[in-house]
């Protein structure tokens, strides 16, 4: 029996979603979308919000830095983690070495605070690109956790184990049929 990258196994071996959900077409949208922000976001912050942010009042213009450095943060270690699943994806870089470079991506930052009088000061523009992010941040999230999470236990199926660990506990020997 073979799975979805042709790799030969005995039908024991866990499956492994976010490996697949790296080549579906769930990643390419993600990829797209998490990259036309980071774009929308740099000409929005050097245009239009930098001409915003000068009719801000003095606090509110410190909110707008101040979300606006955390934003940008955001999105280079979304962009990053994006750029290097996809280069595992075409082959550019092993998923042993991903899995190495991914400590050096930060996705376990605070949320942005979304409420309180500040928050309604900002442009609107701001705060909705910061809402998206927050958004697509939890979707990534979700996909490295079913990538990375999974792995930890590689090559063992659970369900099999817990059987094995019931018969060895039972005296009795497990026949896989």
């Amino acid at each position: 029996m073979s799975d979805f990258f042709g790799r030969s196994h005995s039908g024991t071996e866990a499956i492994a979603f976010g490996a697949r959900a790296l080549n579906s077409e769930l990643f390419r949208e993600l990829f797209r979308e998490g990259m036309a922000l980071v774009e929308e976001t740099a000409s929005y912050l050097d245009g239009d919000g930098r001409t915003e942010s000068r009719a801000l009042g003095r606090a509110a213009t410190l909110a707008y830095s101040t979300e606006s450095m955390r934003l940008t943060t955001r999105l280079m270690q979304i962009a990053s983690w994006l750029l290097m699943q996809r280069a595992v994806n075409e082959g550019e870089m092993s998923s042993e070495q991903a899995r190495s470079e991914k400590n050096k991506v930060r996705l376990d930052f605070q949320p942005p605070v979304m409420s309180g009088p500040l928050w309604s000061e900002l442009p609107e523009k701001l705060r909705s690109i910061i809402e998206r992010t927050d958004r697509l941040h939890e979707r990534i999230v979700h996909m490295d956790k079913a990538i990375y999470e999974a792995a930890v236990e590689p090559a063992a199926n659970l369900v099999a184990r817990d059987l094995d660990r019931l018969a060895s506990a039972f005296g009795a020997r497990r026949i896989d049929g």
